[in-house]
């Protein structure tokens, strides 16, 4: 998990370690992420698909060097988390592990971050409750939905699978019940 940094209305400033430490949504007034400063060291073949893959991270290109004539060094400010899930394995396989990565701390940054919810038959489930930016919150409801409807198993009754941000329903699956024919 990456830590957030909250700032409710008040003035106090709450450190968000998981989800469920999340202040109520009429409280935050906004929030802060971490963000680093990403190097990655390629050839310039697999230019085009290592930018793709930061910029679908929320990362902007901030200088682009070419070392040699087959070798580029891209410079990249993004969110820590962006690279946290799987970032690395991705690197590896789009540039077919020639690819080296580091980075640094570059402070915190004001994002628009919610707390997206998954609730069972209407009962918020903790442990599947994420912080995620507001652009790819519908996107990953809809996929946790999709998902689960996958995993759980049928039962005697219809179980309803809802992604929510705050009071708002953003996606919805349902695992039909096991019928007698």
């Amino acid at each position: 998990n990456v830590s957030f940094k909250a700032y409710l209305t008040d003035g106090s400033i709450v450190d968000v370690h998981n989800p469920s430490g999340m202040p109520e949504v009429t409280k935050i007034d906004h929030i802060d992420e971490p963000y680093i400063w990403a190097q990655i060291i390629s050839q310039n073949e697999y230019v085009g698909s290592i930018m793709t893959l930061c910029i679908e991270r929320r990362g902007i290109l901030k200088n682009q060097v070419y070392l040699t004539t087959d070798r580029v060094e891209l410079t990249f400010e993004m969110p820590l988390s962006g690279i946290v899930f799987d970032f690395y394995d991705k690197l590896k396989s789009i540039s077919r592990g020639s690819a080296s990565f580091d980075y640094h701390a570059a402070g915190f940054r004001p994002s628009k971050l919610v707390k997206l919810d998954i609730l069972l038959n209407g009962e918020s489930v903790d442990a599947l409750s994420t912080i995620t930016h507001v652009d790819n919150s519908v996107f990953l409801g809809r996929r946790m939905c999709e998902r689960l409807k996958e995993l759980l198993p049928r039962q005697q009754f219809d179980i309803a699978i809802q992604a929510a941000i705050g009071g708002k329903i953003i996606a919805r699956e349902t695992v039909k019940q096991v019928r007698k024919d």
